[in-house]
């Protein structure tokens, strides 16, 4: 069958869940039979977020072929279990940037370069691209930002020009906000109109509004919705706050999101609905009994979406041990050997959470430091495990002044250090090593065990690696490399086996997280949390 195509823009206010619309349409459509794949379009001018602080743009997600991603492509894979790639997360940026190569090379013969056409054709390929080389029968697409921003503008256009070319295989799906006043104790849905009208004064013509909100919007208002909008009353679906983004799917299901498309775009149907998996995950989610405390220590810890991966990853794990999952933020700059106690001495596992830079280190450090001497079930990722082995090299190996050259380029025991491959390296974005690698696990580890396979492949992002020429002290005081990538000798995994679980891993498991497959190492970690907390 001919690939369709599902545009998903936002109007009102942003925020308001589109990526998760998006992820939940994909997962109803794959419960049909049909292949999905999803894509994000930014209006930012970054090529992508790979140099974006956290406090701008939340978590940087990592594809397998190693492209530094919006945090939506995680919801994209949780939902769907299908990896993403470069091709599935675009921005101005990279669309300007191919745009002017090709000015540069001739490709346009002369004429003089606009936004229309060539900026809205090439980002009318990039959304087509898919759909002509990936074999799907539906490809999501969702614009960043809401109608009526500047930067928008042009992927809008290129949503309305592709609407007229497409037919009956375009489906667009407008969300908006349906706030509640308080003081009024009303619902309103004048701004939804607004939103709908500026999107139909640039010629786009919504075929189905999603309307999130925090109050059941009563059917007589759905039914007013749909007259002002020009759209049927069936197609109006309200997104009301669930207990938890993966309920989301089952909500679009029961008003028929997934029948809508099908209709809209004349397909027919090729099975009932199977969301027997989803609705097992589901059901360990409602049904947990007792909670397991994983404190997470960073310095982005008052950000929501900082650590969104590795917290998503801490449910899946947490949910299929039929328990509830609390997570405690613990601000790595405000935590020292004084108080480390205090705070960790309440959690039944401990999170030391990747980044980039010194500050926050000193913290980490202290936090691992009281892990170990109290046999606290530790996991640390990426920085989190380089800080593993600097706080190991301090106390246990006695070098005082260990460190990573990341953080004292004058320390006198480089225990980790920047990667030989990185040594030239003078560009920042998307120069460090990125992607799925190899890793081979040495049996009897913990990590083995988890995994239950001698060969892994993980995604990584980082610059520095744990040094070599200190292995061999290192695991003669007992802290062992388990695993190593089976090309280069890169130590990917380390652990201290004395203890009841303490883990580090060079790379990030929680990109590889999702709700039907949680990673093998988180489960891992949560079941020893719980055995940690009966004691």
């Amino acid at each position: 069958m001919e690939t369709k195509y599902i545009f998903v823009t936002g109007g009102v206010v942003s925020s308001l869940g589109k990526g998760i619309i998006s992820a939940s349409l994909a997962r109803l459509l794959l419960s049909r039979g049909f292949s999905v794949t999803i894509q994000k379009f930014d209006p930012y001018l970054n090529i992508d977020p790979g140099t974006l602080n956290p406090y701008e743009h939340g978590e940087c997600y990592v594809t397998a072929d190693g492209h530094e991603a919006d945090l939506d492509l995680g919801h994209y894979e949780r939902f769907t279990d299908i990896p993403t790639t470069k091709a599935n997360s675009i921005t101005t940026g990279r669309i300007y940037q191919a745009v002017i190569n090709k000015e540069r090379r001739g490709d346009y013969l002369g004429k003089t370069v606009q936004i229309i056409p060539h900026i809205t054709d090439e980002i009318k390929r990039n959304i087509t691209l898919l759909g002509e080389t990936g074999d799907f029968d539906f490809v999501i697409t969702e614009i960043g930002g809401t109608v009526g921003d500047i930067e928008s503008t042009p992927f809008l256009e290129a949503v309305r020009q592709l609407r007229w070319e497409l037919g009956r295989r375009a489906v667009s799906i407008h969300l908006t906000y349906v706030p509640y006043l308080k003081a009024a104790k009303e619902l309103k849905t004048k701004p939804t109109q607004h939103s709908v009208k500026q999107l139909q004064s640039i010629g786009i013509q919504p075929d189905i509004l999603i309307l999130r909100t925090e109050k059941d919007i009563p059917e007589a208002m759905r039914e007013k919705v749909a007259r002002f909008c020009n759209v049927t009353p069936e197609a109006v679906i309200q997104s009301i706050d669930a207990p938890s983004i993966y309920h989301v799917p089952a909500i679009m299901h029961g008003q028929h999101l997934d029948d809508l498309v099908l209709s809209i775009t004349h397909t027919v149907a090729r099975k009932e609905p199977d969301h027997h998996a989803w609705n097992g995950f589901i059901r360990h989610l409602d049904n947990a009994r007792g909670c397991v405390r994983i404190g997470i220590v960073g310095k982005y810890v008052e950000l929501q979406d900082a650590y969104k991966s590795i917290n998503e990853a801490l449910l899946q794990a947490a949910t299929y041990c039929d328990r509830k999952l609390e997570i405690v933020y613990i601000h790595a700059e405000k935590l020292n050997e004084d108080n480390a106690g205090e705070l960790l001495s309440v959690l039944d596992g401990v999170v030391i959470a990747p980044g980039f830079g010194n500050r926050g280190i000193e913290g980490k450090l202290a936090a691992i430091k009281w892990c170990r001497e109290h046999d606290m079930p530790t996991f640390g990722i990426c920085l989190g495990m380089q800080c593993i082995v600097i706080e190991f090299a301090r106390d246990v190996l006695g070098l005082s002044g260990a460190n990573s050259t990341e953080m004292d380029m004058s320390t006198p025991y480089n225990v980790i250090d920047l990667m030989e491959s990185q040594k030239n390296v003078a560009d920042k974005g998307g120069t460090m090593r990125l992607g799925a690698y190899d890793c081979r696990l040495a049996g009897g580890s913990i990590a083995r065990n988890a995994y239950g396979s001698e060969i892994i492949r993980e995604r990584h992002r980082h610059r520095y690696e744990f040094n070599n020429s200190y292995k061999e002290q290192f695991e003669a005081a007992g802290l062992r490399c388990v695993g190593e990538n089976p090309d280069t000798g890169l130590v990917e995994v380390v652990e201290i086996p004395s203890l009841r679980w303490f883990v580090g891993t060079q790379y990030h498991p929680e990109y590889q997280s999702t709700v039907l497959h949680p990673n093998p190492l988180f489960r891992s970690f949560i079941k020893a949390a719980i055995g940690h907390g009966a004691l």
